[in-house]
């Protein structure tokens, strides 16, 4: 089983911000696939699916970004996963607009809900999709970043935004659902 978690915030008032782009992606992916969210049973709602001989489900802790490692660790021990099973999404104000990184492991980069999964799963070793979000608005100031990233992205980024997101929704869908051939998300 393959478990996609989009990071991000519950709540109307971050819906759209820059900081709830793993939210958005798996809210297009389980609008892709036809499949509709759940609670879990755990701090998560939950979307699953079975494709053949695989099955998926996409994730949205509703824990907060700073806590998702609570809302993960719940899933993964439900399922009786390992970390390695995860795809986690979330955005990356050291990245570009428009692009994303993905590795199999490593490190939070400074991103409090990856440190909060490594912390939680006492793991790095689980791959994880960063999508770049930072314009031309990005503060110089770094005590600034917290409002940066739960600000809504300007009307002039947002043609970018759609872009990545429709790549990265198609690389996910084709993971999922068997066409990815390495099995590995590559980002071209």
């Amino acid at each position: 089983m393959r478990v996609i978690v989009g990071l991000g915030n519950p709540g109307s008032e971050y819906h759209r911000t820059r900081h709830n782009i793993g939210f958005d992606i798996v809210d297009a992916i389980a609008e892709r696939v036809g499949i509709a969210f759940d609670a879990g049973r755990g701090e998560y709602s939950i979307a699953r699916q079975r494709k053949g001989d695989s099955t998926f489900a996409l994730v949205k802790p509703l824990t907060y970004m700073n806590n998702s490692g609570i809302a993960v660790k719940e899933v993964l021990d439900q399922f009786m996963l390992e970390p390695e099973s995860l795809l986690v999404i979330a955005d990356d104000f050291h990245l570009p607009l428009g692009s994303f990184r993905i590795r199999q492991r490593g490190s939070s980069g400074g991103h409090n809900g990856l440190y909060s999964i490594i912390y939680h799963l006492q793991s790095e070793e689980f791959p994880r999709l960063r999508i770049g979000i930072a314009g031309l608005t990005l503060p110089a100031d770094k005590s600034r970043m917290a409002d940066f990233v739960l600000s809504p992205f300007e009307p002039s980024e947002l043609e970018e935004i759609r872009n990545v997101s429709g790549r990265v929704v198609e690389k996910v869908v084709s993971l999922i659902t068997g066409n990815e051939q390495s099995g590995v998300l590559s980002p071209t």
